[in-house]
């Protein structure tokens, strides 16, 4: 069932048709959606007009570079993907050699990814305005396991749920083990350098104090479910903000809340069935020689100040990006970045992980890197970018032994955020010539994006 206090319902009548602002702070417009939908919260200051009883969204709200879910119930294996050898096309994969990567400690290697119900009925939602040449399509990417995005506290309790059905599925032994896969992302002043995915939380209202208790009921349940193994992703791009923009006057504020509340988060969450990934930004942000040695020391100053959890595992990147993960020449507008790719970035990274005893093991999102090289003007520019298609499937067979899994944490056809310039949390980025417009805000469902990624997929779907 869906928490009510994430759904406002108004009556349907003739109007708003679907996916459009039907509300939230400031709307004056309508706010009666067509027969059939219904008015979502996604947040205080967008409400989406959705189909039936579909629910609310679950924003993966895109910081500065990036979604809880209904409680829907899957008991069958149909809803996982498998984390194994990469496949060009929708047939089965196979599981990844042994060696191929490093999987003494791996949590992906020889298992699945929970593909999240609710990502699954926005793709249900959006299937029937499809071409029909892409129906098919779209229903393969509703069973690929993405990350839930817990991006307020009032979806946390969505975890306990999805928990328990992964208990269900590995306990009814159809396949193989099915892990659960989540994003930690509440902190105070988040989005300090930007604007679409801005937080519920606040540094001056005591948000500290607040994240603490959010991270205190995450851990609550990950204790409850002591026997699924959960790798956890945590707070994309704050890290990255304290090494690049401390220039601003939002991250400046939010420094010390944004060391405390990651270093209360990786002890409060160090579970033998976690795995946790500490965020690191990608190749074209952190991966430039000035950034890349303050972003290790930043990470491993975090780790060892939390007492070298040993649930930590590692960094993921490339969160909610497009970077490629492997290029044999450097775009144009990645400049003379020497990182220009994911792999490169993660080599560089590494050796200085290491030399302060930071555990060098790296997840990448590619679930939007499938068109190479992009479209984007600079490579800093990641709003919503034209022309992109989903990536490589999630895989343990990486080809590079620092490398765990290929994953995808952005569910990709929610958008990074709005291009409405009258909007409070308009971001200019969203603006720029390399971004699909007219977009919707942070977290929602943008359904020509999705078409778009349906169509330049690579691999096809």
């Amino acid at each position: 069932m869906i928490p009510a206090l994430l759904l406002a319902f108004v009556p349907s009548a003739l109007g708003i048709s679907i996916y459009g602002q039907c509300g939230g702070q400031n709307w004056s417009g309508s706010g009666s959606c067509d027969a059939g939908l219904s008015c979502a919260s996604v947040n205080p200051y967008y409400y989406q007009c959705v189909s039936g009883t579909a629910g609310a969204t679950t924003t993966s709200t895109r910081p500065a570079t990036t979604s809880a879910r209904p409680t829907t119930t899957t008991t069958s294996g149909a809803g996982t993907t498998l984390v194994t050898s990469r496949t060009a096309t929708g047939t089965s994969p196979t599981t990844s050699a042994a060696g191929s990567t490093d999987v003494a400690g791996n949590i992906f290697a020889g298992r699945q990814i929970y593909a999240n119900p609710y990502y699954a009925s926005e793709i249900a939602a959006a299937i029937p305005s499809l071409p029909s040449s892409l129906q098919a399509k779209a229903s393969a990417v509703a069973k690929i396991g993405t990350f839930v995005w817990l991006d307020t506290a009032a979806k946390v309790p969505t975890m306990d749920t999805y928990l328990g059905n992964i208990e269900k599925l590995n306990a009814a032994g159809s396949g193989p083990e099915t892990i659960g896969a989540f994003v930690v992302y509440d902190l105070p002043n988040r989005d300090c350098a930007a604007l679409a995915s801005n937080g519920e939380l606040t540094v001056a209202n005591d948000g500290l104090t607040k994240y603490k208790a959010y991270i205190d009921s995450i851990a609550a349940i990950v204790k409850k479910h002591s026997s699924t193994k959960i790798a956890l992703v945590i707070e994309p791009d704050s890290l990255g903000n304290l090494v690049t923009n401390a220039n601003v006057a939002k991250c400046q504020e939010a420094h010390d809340d944004y060391i405390s509340g990651v270093e209360y988060a990786i002890k409060t969450l160090n579970f033998d069935n976690v795995a946790m990934y500490l965020d690191g930004g990608h190749g074209g942000w952190l991966g430039w020689p000035a950034n890349i040695g303050p972003a290790a020391d930043l990470f491993a100053s975090i780790y060892t100040a939390a007492g070298k959890p040993k649930a930590v595992r590692g960094i993921a990147t490339d969160v909610s990006n497009y970077n490629a993960y492997q290029l044999a020449t450097a775009p144009s507008y990645t400049q003379s970045n020497p990182n220009f790719d994911e792999q490169r970035y993660v080599n560089a990274l590494a050796p200085l992980l290491t030399a302060q005893g930071f555990p060098a093991h790296f997840i990448i999102d590619q679930g939007r890197s499938g068109v190479q090289p992009t479209s984007q003007l600079q490579q800093g520019d990641w709003c919503n970018v034209i022309n992109t298609g989903f990536g490589i499937r999630p895989t343990t067979n990486t080809g590079d032994p620092l490398v765990d899994a290929i994953v995808w944490v952005k569910p990709g056809g929610e958008s990074d955020g709005t291009s409405d310039s009258t909007s409070p949390r308009y971001d200019a980025h969203c603006g720029y010539a390399d971004a699909l417009k007219p977009a919707p805000e942070a977290g929602t469902w943008f359904q020509a994006y999705f078409e778009q990624l349906l169509k330049n997929a690579n691999p096809a779907l």
